[in-house]
């Protein structure tokens, strides 16, 4: 069990997550990882029938620098907004200093000369680790409801 100062932290990174990805403050998105975790995209049916394919699946803290840099300098596509709506966390458990918690999410996407538009709907199922510099994601997964996606997945879910 967790006490209330932990959850509130946990509520903390949740939030500073979300607030790193919808600035594209990429440098503070990958400092909320811890530096061997584990991170992703994934559609529920695959993760439901335990299938490994993934839409994306990064597996330390340098290949999600390596995502950042390649969105900020490498990828070209047609820019957009991205807007999170997250649930509050919810404690699965607690064992051996690792959080496991779950939230839902939404995301919205805008492009700058259109509409907002739901872009990807799913759950968060995280571990989290406490260290010096405060909770980190050990493992974040996004598994999104739909099989279907628009386009492709450019910026972290």
């Amino acid at each position: 069990m967790i006490d209330v100062q932990a959850y509130m932290n946990l509520n903390k990174l949740y939030a500073d997550y979300v607030a790193a990805v919808d600035s594209k403050d990429w440098s503070a998105w990958t400092e909320l990882f811890a530096d061997d975790c584990e991170y992703k995209v994934q559609p529920r049916e695959n993760f439901e029938r335990g299938f490994p394919l993934s839409t994306l699946w990064l597996l330390s803290k340098n290949m999600l620098k390596d995502r950042a840099y390649g969105i900020q300098e490498t990828l070209f596509h047609d820019p957009y907004y991205q807007r999170h709506v997250v649930g509050a966390p919810r404690i699965l458990g607690f064992e051996n200093g690792v959080i496991q918690s779950e939230a839902n999410y939404a995301v919205f996407r805008t492009k700058y000369d259109g509409e907002s538009t739901v872009f990807n709907v799913g759950r968060y199922l995280d571990k989290v680790i406490a260290t010096e510099d405060g909770l980190k994601f050990k493992e974040r997964f996004c598994i999104y409801d739909s099989e279907m996606i628009p386009n492709s997945i450019i910026y972290p879910i």
